[in-house]
């Protein structure tokens, strides 16, 4: 039997100086989240939020593939077949601790480095100093499995340039380093190779003054490059009004992108694009937070999560069965569905501290 002691907390948070330093410590997994680690980082960070010794924050990932791959989509699955709630309790929990991220008092340095997927978008792209290197690859790929960009997903995408977030969500594409900087989900180019160097510099140094001695200029962003095409095909307010027109496109990445959106979940990629939709027009992260939450739930007790994780993760046959299959067969009724209250059960967030009920936030409805 192997000595329990020896095994390490999935999150390491350890102090240099006054710097709070954070670890995401489950690198065989790419460091994918758990409603234990989420735990982990709310207590550290409630802590150190009041301790006067505590001047920044970093977090970072361990091993070298990535931040983050997101969260624990095994569990989730399980739930999902099984009737199981834990899943959603995760998802409370998750979601309070990206908005406290958001507010936190203190300067926050995400080390995006590597993979940040999901639930990493989530610890990283809410924070007030965002670092992306050479090796970042950032993406919401949750219409791939009947999901919807969560963890404020639908909050940051809705506000990139032009309909860019809008490609990316329904794609379930990456982003490159400068593609996440013009997109608007972080801040500063750094090489993979020199976080070490950063880390050191922020023990005794500002965190602004310790990036200006590392970062560099950022390298351009492919995506932008398209944004003619792309705020043309996405600027529509539904989807198949949005295959529509990318079928009609000339560019090669186009048809792409066309091909992507066609291979994702219909009900999905209706309720997403209706949720940035929604986001677009809402003024605080808590409400999108609040209407993710629902959507998950209710995405949670449908058909085309289990199917699109059963096809991605657990047979790995790459052959989802959506259910309805067709972007047109997406019965409107049901979408409203998706966005109705949860009554009891809303999320309630304080955008002012991690601790205590907070008013519900306001109601987007079925607009």
């Amino acid at each position: 039997m192997s000595d329990q002691s020896t095994i390490e907390p999935s999150v390491l948070a350890e102090r240099r100086g006054p710097l709070g330093l954070l670890t995401l410590n489950r690198p065989r997994s790419i460091n994918a989240l758990t409603h234990e680690m989420v735990g982990l980082l709310q207590a550290a960070l409630d802590d150190w939020a009041t301790d006067p010794d505590v001047t920044a924050v970093v977090v970072k990932g361990a091993g070298t593939r990535g931040l983050c791959a997101g969260g624990d989509i095994v569990s989730i699955y399980q739930d999902a077949v099984s009737g199981g709630h834990g899943a959603v309790d995760f998802w409370r929990d998750e979601y309070r601790l990206n908005a406290f991220i958001a507010s936190y008092p203190k300067p926050y340095v995400a080390l995006m480095d590597g993979i940040v997927l999901g639930g990493g978008v989530g610890v990283s792209a809410h924070a007030s100093h965002r670092v992306v290197t050479d090796k970042t690859r950032v993406g919401m790929p949750e219409t791939g499995i009947g999901f919807v960009p969560d963890v404020g997903g639908t909050w940051l995408l809705s506000r990139a340039p032009g309909e860019l977030g809008t490609l990316v969500a329904l794609t379930a594409g990456h982003m490159t380093a400068g593609d996440a900087i013009e997109l608007g989900l972080a801040d500063h180019f750094v090489d993979s190779a020199d976080l070490e160097t950063l880390v050191d510099l922020l023990v005794d140094h500002p965190v602004d003054e310790a990036l200006t001695k590392v970062a560099r200029p950022a390298p351009p962003s492919k995506l932008a490059e398209q944004r003619t095409w792309v705020d043309a095909a996405f600027a529509h307010n539904t989807v198949a009004e949005i295959l529509d027109a990318l079928n009609r496109r000339p560019e090669p990445e186009a048809a792409e992108a066309l091909t992507a959106i066609r291979s994702k979940s219909p009900t999905s990629l209706v309720v997403t694009l209706r949720a940035l939709r929604a986001a677009r027009r809402m003024t605080r992260l808590e409400e999108a937070l609040a209407q993710e939450f629902r959507l998950a739930v209710r995405l949670l007790r449908g058909h085309d999560m289990a199917e699109g994780i059963r096809a991605q993760v657990i047979d790995k046959d790459r052959n989802p069965r959506w259910e309805p299959p067709q972007v047109a067969d997406v019965d409107p009724v049901e979408v409203d569905a998706h966005f109705a209250s949860l009554g009891d059960a809303e999320l309630e967030l304080d955008p002012t501290s991690s601790v205590g009920p907070a008013a519900a936030p306001e109601q987007e409805g079925t607009a």
